[in-house]
């Protein structure tokens, strides 16, 4: 439990020290031993607790009541962020959503802080997909951060030269830059170790804002207009997690995701309510993975800096929405009108995005469009909800993870050495940089050759889907690997 805490709330530690450094030297420190510090943390609750089996950790009930008030004041807070930036840019579509959901977190907050709620413990849970994306988070999310030391001297620099030529001067905002970066580890640990759909919704919406903060980091009008794409879209998966959470609560069932699974198995008229819930929060986990027509917003992130996008497209954000999908998998088995709807935008989502891929020449954009592809191939295998699909997604989770990240630092690093993120600019790029290449062959070789994970995993997808009878789940598949191989090949 002590570790737990730990986890959550060290790399605050971090993020605070980026705001009080001064100078590239200290932050530099601060980084290095706040990151170091973090992997190893990962790794010992990883060896702790993976060969353990699922575990719960009761949390007393006085301390989830202050836990619940905490997260409640942490909802109003980013909802206030929201609805400044909206009033700041005169965005009127941000404003009412903002709104919306502060007016839903407040009637919520009052609905369920009064003491006499707080009666029973809340607990932690980990499980074998929560020690995995632990580790993730922890390791591939804090070797992210330590590239952001480097990469955004470099960016920064960039800026001062070009603002100097027109006489002017660039404002160095790195340290809210990387405070953010850390600050969106610790929502994210809150996310995967959370059984309390309450907390977990408070995580959940710290790494919408904090993605929006990052997205718009330069203040161009496109930075500015793809940021505000980002915020409208993943309010209204918010909005849908918290219809879903004040549905369960005026009906009387529990608001944690292992007390779901439970009562869907009671067979009685209440567990027939929660086809409604799952339903929102499929949605607004959906919504997160960047699943078609919500995909929009992860290809507008890309104008952030590269570190941002490496962090959204890997370890955190995205994976958010397929975590509580794979969290929400047994209850797909049980309600399969879910499942189908789960199942179905998943398929149609990767042969679309990887068909979108084949026609970009810009490095970031490919990434991008292979990002939402995966995603909906691993929101495929959990709509099924079957174990073996269950396994297929976990296993396309985990090595995707680590090749997409190794990618968008390439193509960053590459990018800042060419001039361009253009792919036909990278001719040649074996023998200009030689071991840039080498690790870029290496990523893109995780993604489809075997003996590779993902190689294995879309063998053991294929599996899955044979076994559900579906012809057309079936056909979908053959034709997205296709795209696949055809644009990595490119």
């Amino acid at each position: 439990m002590t570790l737990l805490y730990f986890l959550t709330l060290f790399p605050l530690v971090p993020a605070l020290g980026m705001l009080l450094a001064r100078g590239d030297r200290a932050r530099d420190a601060v980084g290095l031993v706040g990151s170091g510090i973090i992997m190893a943390v990962t790794v010992v609750v990883a060896v702790m607790f993976f060969g353990t089996g699922p575990q719960s950790f009761e949390v007393a009930p006085g301390t989830s009541h202050v836990l619940s008030i905490i997260s409640s004041v942490i909802d109003v807070i980013l909802c206030t962020v929201i609805l400044y930036n909206a009033y700041k840019y005169r965005n009127a579509l941000t404003t009412v959503l903002g709104i919306v959901q502060l007016v839903g977190s407040l009637a919520f907050a009052a609905m369920t802080l009064p003491a006499a709620e707080a009666v029973t413990a809340t607990p932690l849970y980990l499980d074998y997909m929560s020690v995995i994306m632990v580790l993730a988070v922890g390791i591939v999310g804090s070797l992210i951060c330590v590239y952001a030391l480097g990469y955004m001297k470099d960016f920064q620099a960039h800026d001062e030269h070009e603002a100097a030529l027109r006489g002017q001067t660039a404002p160095d905002r790195r340290p809210q830059f990387l405070a953010l970066m850390f600050l969106f580890l610790s929502a994210m640990f809150v996310i995967v170790t959370s059984d309390n759909l309450e907390w977990l919704f408070c995580g959940w919406e710290i790494t919408t804002v904090c993605s929006f903060l990052m997205i718009g980091y330069t203040r161009t009008p496109e930075a500015i207009k793809n940021a505000f794409t980002q915020i409208i879209l993943n309010m209204l998966g918010g909005i849908a997690f918290l219809a879903g959470l004040m549905y369960l609560h005026v009906n009387g069932m529990p608001l944690t995701i292992s007390g779901m699974i439970e009562l869907s198995g009671a067979g009685t008229a209440q567990s027939a309510l929660l086809v409604m819930p799952v339903i929102l929060l499929s949605l607004a986990a959906l919504t997160k993975a960047a699943q078609m027509p919500f995909h929009t917003w992860l290809l507008g992130a890309m104008v952030a800096p590269t570190p941002t996008s490496a962090l959204l497209h890997s370890s955190t954000m995205v994976k958010a929405g397929v975590f509580l999908m794979v969290k929400l998998s047994p209850l797909y088995a049980i309600y399969p009108v879910t499942g189908f709807m789960v199942t179905s935008v998943g398929a149609i989502t990767f042969l679309l995005a990887a068909l979108m891929a084949i026609s970009q020449s810009n490095a970031k954009r490919v990434l991008a469009y292979s990002t939402i592809s995966n995603l909906g191939l691993i929101s495929a295998c959990l709509g099924v909800g079957a174990p073996e699909a269950v396994w297929a997604a976990i296993f396309l989770i985990l090595f995707h993870t680590v090749a997409k990240s190794l990618l968008f630092l390439c193509v960053g690093t590459a990018e800042h050495h060419i001039g361009s993120r253009n792919i036909e600019d990278m001719d040649l790029l074996f023998e200009r940089m030689p071991r840039l290449a080498r690790f870029m062959m290496l990523g893109i070789m995780c993604m489809f050759v075997a003996p590779f994970g993902m190689l294995i995993a879309k063998w053991a997808t294929l599996v899955s889907f044979a076994e559900t009878g579906n012809v057309a789940l079936i056909i979908l598949l053959a034709f997205g690997s296709a795209a696949t191989f055809m644009f990595w090949a490119k």
